[in-house]
């Protein structure tokens, strides 16, 4: 299983912060904020990881992280993302990467609590597909939403006014080799990017996404709102060990 971080885009929402430097890089609490989901990745049993960055500060991420030893890496890798594409973009990048092994994707800005390793033991044990992470929220319109019938998701909405449920589709995600081939299928969203739930309807119409809840408290920092939200979340954690 390898282990892929989508670390690119401008981070415009957070402007003027990342006027100079890339969002993943600014600090939660006392460490960068790109830390996490390497961290997440390795304490799910993930030791062969790929930063797919972007923007003037690609080669930060380089100066910062080195060859991963200091998170007990086998592989540390890095690929290039040109322009704000999308996450499905960004993921396309990652596919000589896999080597058609399966993939635990966390999007840079995601931070837990808890540990995904059991989830991610689920996902080695599943045949073939998907498989996404759930987190009850109170503003689920700003994520990608599932509607859930009889335990079962019937379909995901990206950023909905008006949401089918309280559950929203976290930034981990877990697919196969099969990914790279739905991509290509995609076209642009009204905002001129792949979008990755696209990528999810289309594993559920092949019947192949199962889902699970994330445990413990789970927060994006892509907005002033979520930032500070992490930080203090982060704060309290460590301040409890």
């Amino acid at each position: 299983m390898k282990g892929v971080v989508l670390a690119g885009g401008l981070g415009t929402r957070l402007y003027p912060l990342t006027k100079v430097t890339n969002k993943h890089l600014l600090p939660i609490y006392n460490k960068p904020m790109i830390y996490y989901p390497i961290q997440t990745l390795v304490e799910a049993g993930i030791r062969d990881i790929l930063i797919v960055t972007g923007g003037n500060s690609a080669g930060d991420f380089l100066r910062l992280l080195g060859n991963g030893k200091e998170f007990g890496l086998s592989h540390l890798s890095f690929v290039y993302q040109e322009g704000e594409r999308g996450i499905a973009d960004a993921l396309s990048l990652a596919e000589h990467f896999s080597d058609s092994d399966k993939m635990v994707v966390i999007l840079g800005d995601n931070i837990i609590e808890k540990s995904i390793k059991h989830e991610v033991k689920i996902f080695e044990k599943q045949e073939k597909g998907a498989r996404i992470l759930l987190k009850e929220v109170e503003n689920p319109e700003r994520f990608g939403v599932p509607e859930i019938k009889d335990g079962k998701i019937i379909r995901i909405i990206e950023k909905p006014k008006i949401p089918p449920s309280n559950y929203a589709v976290t930034g981990i995600y877990m697919y196969d080799n099969q990914v790279f081939d739905i991509i290509r299928t995609l076209k642009p969203s009204e905002r001129g990017e792949l979008e990755i739930t696209d990528v999810n309807n289309r594993y559920l119409e092949m019947g192949q996404l199962t889902y699970g809840i994330l445990d413990g408290w789970w927060t994006d920092a892509g907005t002033f709102e979520s930032l500070l939200r992490a930080n203090i979340l982060v704060a309290e954690k460590e301040k409890r060990k």
